[in-house]
């Protein structure tokens, strides 16, 4: 490493060496003496005079790339597709002639975007049902205690922790339903030709069009793929990139909103992410326990968010059958995309899998705010002891103005109950008004929604997904 250049800080804080090593340039050369391999081996099995000899030879030398040759050539050719093909070419004479047969540039290149995207997005489904399988245990242990539900960030009903959990796994989940589609729906741009129309493969097989039609199945299979894009220009719609882009920052304003709840759950010190030993919070307060995992998620996701733009702006301002002005936004967009959202759900794992929950506060800051929401059913105790609707309501009202005032004014704890016990309009003691104060009687369907999310929803996906289950993250800094 050297200190006197720019370095990302996807690579050296954030992606781990499984993400970075998709995007590297060993992983991507690789990928396009393979896609060379696949086209020699199609073209031979449908007639052209290509040798078994040949193709062994190519398969000889597929791992081992020449790269200070490459580097060479290309100072002097300008072109990197034409320089590895004349490196390949060094180290196989005698497949030198039908390397890159009936190809342009784009059938490595296009190609290799494709399967990169398509194993990038593996790992990141990977991180993803981990992520959502380590909510669900937390959602499970949590079910049933209460907590004071917001909304507009003022107290609101009570919920459960758990029943909170489950609309964080939620998001998660639509995530992971968007990245199934749209892996499922990825193809190969296949050999077309410099601008789509196989016009090079209609010369080599002498207009044998049953047989030009083979090739991009043939080709497709070979890389592990369905099929190809059945139209194209000389690349691939660059909307695919729009597509995949858009399911990452799918995730990643998941990961923004989790965050954030996180962040003000430690700001009321009821739930908080994990902090270890030695970290230190600030450089001035020696007491402080930043929430900086879940601030981190949230910074890295709205770049995610943002970087959808890129492709996006790409696809819509491509020219006809291709322009160039796609390449150096892709060359940045797509891996950094892919490299940001996966430091985002290692971070979301390890947050997840060490969260520490404070009953105790919970209860408290709870119980500060219940008498306000048990009113109704003070009421109905009263109207059954004796008392009329109408009247009680109104007297209830007028008490928890009062109660408000002293809370916000005075700096007094809610005396609600014990006002309404001095009220003999009531006909209710203290005790009988405290036996109402159990949170779990205000949580209504939040356990067995849990309960229901969780069996029905949730571990079928993960039981489909169990082969993946069981990793952890680490996190660098």
């Amino acid at each position: 490493m050297t200190n006197d250049r720019y370095q990302s800080p996807l690579s050296e804080r954030y992606a781990s060496r499984e993400m970075q090593y998709i995007f590297s340039p060993d992983k991507k050369f690789r990928t396009w003496r393979k896609l060379w391999i696949a086209l020699a081996e199609t073209e031979m099995e449908l007639g052209l005079p290509i040798t078994q000899e040949q193709i062994d030879e190519l398969k000889a030398h597929a791992e081992d790339i020449n790269y200070d040759v490459a580097k060479e050539r290309e100072k002097l050719v300008r072109h990197d597709v034409m320089s590895h093909v004349y490196a390949y070419g060094q180290q196989c004479p005698k497949a030198k002639g039908i390397i890159h047969l009936g190809a342009t540039s784009c059938y490595v290149g296009d190609n290799t975007d494709v399967i990169l995207m398509a194993e990038a997005l593996d790992i990141v489904k990977k991180k993803l049902v981990n992520v959502i399988a380590e909510l669900s245990k937390f959602a499970d242990e949590n079910k049933n205690l209460p907590t004071l539900a917001f909304t507009h960030f003022q107290p609101a009903q009570p919920t459960t922790v758990g029943k909170r959990a489950t609309l964080w796994m939620q998001e998660f989940m639509m995530d992971l339903e968007d990245l199934d589609y749209v892996k499922s729906t990825l193809k190969m741009l296949g050999s077309k030709g410099t601008t789509g129309t196989q016009a090079s493969f209609l010369e080599l097989f002498d207009g044998d069009q049953e047989t030009i039609d083979k090739i991009d199945p043939m080709i497709a299979q070979k890389m592990g793929f369905e099929a190809c894009y059945p139209v194209s220009g000389q690349t691939y719609s660059r909307k695919v990139d729009t597509r995949v882009l858009n399911v990452l920052a799918g995730i990643a304003a998941s990961a923004h909103k989790f965050s954030n709840d996180i962040r003000l759950l430690q700001h009321l010190k009821e739930v908080e992410e994990p902090f270890e030993k030695t970290q230190i919070g600030s450089s001035a307060m020696a007491y402080k326990r930043n929430p900086m995992r879940s601030e981190r998620i949230a910074s890295l996701s709205r770049y995610v968010m943002i970087d959808a733009l890129n492709p996006a702006i790409t696809s819509a301002t491509q020219w006809f059958e291709r322009t160039l002005d796609d390449s150096a936004n892709k060359r940045l967009s797509v891996p950094e995309g892919f490299l940001a959202i996966d430091g985002i759900l290692d971070l979301c794992l390890n947050v997840v899998d060490g969260l520490v929950v404070y009953p105790k506060v919970i209860e408290k800051r709870l119980m500060s705010e219940l008498p306000f929401m048990a009113t109704e059913n003070i009421m109905m105790d009263a109207v059954k002891a004796g008392g009329d609707r109408q009247e009680l309501h109104e007297r209830i009202r007028e008490l928890s103005m009062e109660a408000g005032k002293n809370v916000k004014e005075k700096g007094m704890d809610n005396n609600l109950l014990e006002l309404i016990a001095a009220d003999p309009a009531f006909n209710l003691s203290l005790d009988e008004l405290k036996k109402t104060m159990d949170p779990s009687k205000y949580v209504g369907r939040a356990p067995i929604q849990v309960d229901n999310y969780l069996n029905n929803v949730v571990r079928p996906v993960l039981e489909e997904n169990k082969e993946i289950l069981g990793m952890t993250a680490e996190i660098n800094v």
